[in-house]
């Protein structure tokens, strides 16, 4: 008989490992007793006994409990439920046993490293199950991530951003029906390959940020954990983890947490710390907020609006920035509000950058459309110019994320032309998108494979095609090119991760726009973007610039070197001239060529 003492002196929920012994504690308001079961004691029923603390919590010490132990809680209330730990760290399955985990990580690396700043970094986004992995096996894991960091940081890639990878139901999903906030999926590897792979990214410049799920949980396999799970509801509803009257109705069943009832804010509030400090993630991606704030995610349905949700947001963003205030937490609420991230002492809900809904959309539909002059070069104009709260940096902008490419849409080369993804129409208006994402003010972000021409729709059941970076491996340069000098890698471009933006030029008839780019302006700082969206070319075509002297092509899209069939149209350094033109001083001529970005600087 396994031997224990109740309640615990320890602090923390779940089980705490301490010495011989291991700390067990769990919260069951509505349970009129709580037993420990598990692989320690054969799984004897009514031997090992919780005692109950303040406000339903149940806890326990017993001795001799391993890494690695299995266990659940049997929660009496009248009849007995067998519940795995909602705070478990790991599980043998959606649908199995609690794991004890032992969260001590040799985390020393061979070199310093810092979370890159928001100005400087650039996103990738992707999918664990399907980013590298063999087609017709199971998902991929966080080991074969680890096997593709040295190809992101040679793109320049210096943040990822991880779809949902907590525990969900069966091997295969998207992710975002967790069915264990706290824990890793286990055909993913575990907590353990998780934090390798977080060690492997740091190791190599490159931040991690966690998506996760507070808007709903579940729904799948919850009726083995959080629904109901000291056995009370109301309302033919999920319980204490969950709202018990119309507030639960989501788009994903009944699963709305009840940001109200206290000791649920403080389990979603210690699961976004978890990700930072216990896995140390660089930032956070909250997944549909307009849900937690509004039941039905329309802001402009005040009497639907979640107050308890906004204050969570404001609380754990607020305990974010006094714990670690340089990462980065990122909200997916895509309804342009400027309250998401402004400052909570101001009202705000404390998020430091937005999916930007205000650029995707329109840049998304320009570049689709099959006929020029569809195109509105206004509508580029004002999604570039864009911005929240006055800080270029609190949005992040995109052409493609796994919601843009799924959910009856596609990729972008394979809305641009149906079915021939790799046709040059599609080629050239997908990296014409490209160029405006790497230098548009914001946190630029692609999704997985867009940098080698990923053609149908994503689905977690079809992996990435790898053998694409040699069939477009030019496309894949065009994209390194472009990222570099989004990093400002030669000292050439510092206008890019730069606060300022002037769209000068905006040609709604030929479809040509330009726009200037700063951070304290001069040589080597000021950049001039020319985008030409439309299928003609111009030997020279004449645009505004700030400054004298010679202008030199860093970026010619259109060039040879990126696929064989472009035009390779000749955009050579250009001299401005002292004419003013579209409200600056000087001006110069600029060749271009079709579905084309040219970007231009200045030496010292």
């Amino acid at each position: 008989m396994a031997e224990w003492t109740a309640p615990s002196e320890q602090p923390g929920m779940g089980p705490v490992l301490h010495e011989e012994w291991c700390s067990f504690r769990v919260w069951a308001p509505n349970a009129q007793g709580v037993s420990l079961v598990g692989s320690f004691n054969s799984w004897a029923d009514e031997q090992i006994w919780l005692e109950e603390e303040d406000q339903g919590y149940w806890s326990a010490d017993v001795r001799g409990v391993r890494p690695g132990d299995t266990y659940k809680y049997v929660i009496n209330n009248g009849e007995k439920y067998w519940r795995a730990d909602p705070c478990a760290r790991q599980l043998t399955n959606s649908a199995g046993d609690a794991v004890v985990h032992a969260p001590q990580f040799a985390w020393e690396m061979v070199a310093p490293y810092g979370t890159p700043a928001w100005s400087e970094m650039v996103i990738y986004e992707l999918h664990v199950g399907t980013f590298n992995d063999v087609p017709g096996g199971g998902p991929g894991s966080f080991g074969g991530i680890i096997a593709r960091l040295d190809y992101l940081r040679d793109l320049g890639i210096n943040a990822i951003e991880l779809m949902p990878s907590m525990e969900f139901t069966f091997d295969f999903s998207w992710g975002y029906n967790p069915a264990w906030p706290f824990a890793i999926e286990s055909s993913y590897g575990g907590p353990w390959a998780l934090k390798e792979l977080v060690k492997a990214a740091h190791e190599r410049g490159i931040a991690v940020i966690f998506d996760v799920v507070y808007n709903h949980f579940g729904p799948q396999d919850l009726e083995f954990g959080l629904w109901r799970f000291d056995g009370w509801g109301e309302n033919d509803k999920g319980g204490i983890y969950f709202y018990n009257d119309w507030r639960s109705a989501t788009q994903w069943c009944d699963t709305r947490p009840d940001y109200g009832r206290e000791e649920v804010r403080q389990y979603i509030r210690d699961n976004a710390l978890m990700w930072l400090e216990e896995y140390q993630m660089d930032g956070l991606r909250w997944d549909a907020t307009s849900y937690i704030h509004n039941v039905y995610g329309d802001r402009n349905n005040p009497g639907a609006n979640l107050e308890d949700g906004w204050r969570l947001m404001q609380w754990v963003n607020s305990e974010i920035d006094q714990r670690q205030p340089w990462k980065l937490s990122i909200a997916e609420d895509m309804s342009n509000n400027q309250q998401i991230t402004e400052a909570v002492g101001s009202g705000g809900a404390g998020f430091d950058a937005q999916w930007d809904a205000g650029f995707v959309h329109p840049v998304r539909e320009a570049l689709i459309y099959a006929e020029d002059g569809k195109r509105s070069m206004r509508a580029l104009r004002d999604a570039i110019h864009t911005r929240y709260n006055g800080d270029a940096f609190r949005r992040v902008i995109y052409t493609e994320s796994h919601d843009e490419v799924a959910n009856g849409k596609r990729r972008l080369p394979e809305e641009i032309w149906p079915a021939n993804a790799g046709s040059w129409y599609s080629r050239k208006r997908s990296t014409l998108g490209a160029a405006l994402v790497f230098t548009a003010p914001g946190i630029p972000m692609i999704f997985q494979g867009q940098e080698f021409l990923e053609d149908k729709w994503f689905d977690d059941r079809d992996p990435l095609d790898w053998t694409r970076t040699q069939k477009y491996a030019g496309i894949l340069e065009l994209y390194r090119a472009v990222i570099r000098l989004r990093r400002n890698w030669y000292d050439t471009t510092r206008g890019l991760r730069g606060q300022h933006i002037t769209v000068h030029h905006v040609n709604e008839v030929d479809k040509v726009l330009a726009f200037h780019r700063w951070d304290h302006g001069g040589p080597r700082d000021d950049v001039i973007v020319v985008i030409n969206a439309a299928n003609r070319s111009y030997d020279q075509y004449t645009i505004g610039v700030p400054q004298e002297g010679l202008w030199r092509v860093r970026f010619n899209s259109d060039s040879i070197s990126y696929s064989s069939d472009f035009g390779n149209h000749q955009s050579n350094d250009a001299f401005a001239r002292p004419e003013q033109k579209d409200n600056m001083p000087f001006c110069a001529d600029v060749g271009i060529g079709p579905y084309t970005a040219v970007i231009l600087s200045q030496n010292a």
